[in-house]
């Protein structure tokens, strides 16, 4: 991800979440550093994530699919991509948090063998309130064989 792409990134973000991230929040993360990449298709942007790390831990803060290609391995070739990054930088371990009611992106993180180790009450914002957040955690010494097809192609920062 770069500078250039943060409008494209935050349309994505807003056509996906009722309670989006915003322009400048995307922009911190590529300032100070975070893992953020994302995935162009033919038809433009795929989809996008958000890894932080430090201390021998990594903790994915976003990853988001345009809703016409979810189900097809962007996701899941986004999520491989940023677990590598962190295996690279000697990240131990990586957390994360999903709605309770994602239960799509529940059943991706499993594939992955991340493990279910807590709940985050009333963690995000819902339009009725606030909803649970799921935590996850991945040992990277259990980083599976890229799971689907072949490499996710990239291009250099």
């Amino acid at each position: 991800m770069r500078a250039t792409d943060l409008a494209r990134v935050v349309a994505l973000e807003r056509a996906s979440y009722a309670f989006p991230w915003n322009e400048r929040i995307f922009d911190d993360c590529l300032r100070v550093g975070y893992h953020c990449l994302v995935v162009e298709t033919a038809a433009g942007l795929g989809g996008y994530a958000v890894l932080s790390t430090g201390a021998g831990e990594a903790h994915l803060l976003n990853l988001c699919v345009e809703q016409a290609l979810r189900r097809g391995g962007i996701g899941r070739e986004l999520l491989y991509a940023a677990l590598e990054r962190a295996q690279n930088v000697g990240v131990r371990d990586v957390f994360l948090e999903v709605r309770r009611s994602n239960t799509a992106a529940m059943a991706l993180y499993q594939v992955f063998g991340f493990e279910r180790i807590g709940v985050r009450r009333g963690y995000y914002q819902a339009h009725e309130g606030r909803e649970d957040a799921i935590v996850y955690r991945l040992e990277l010494g259990a980083l599976r064989p890229r799971p689907g097809r072949g490499p996710l192609q990239s291009r250099a920062p």
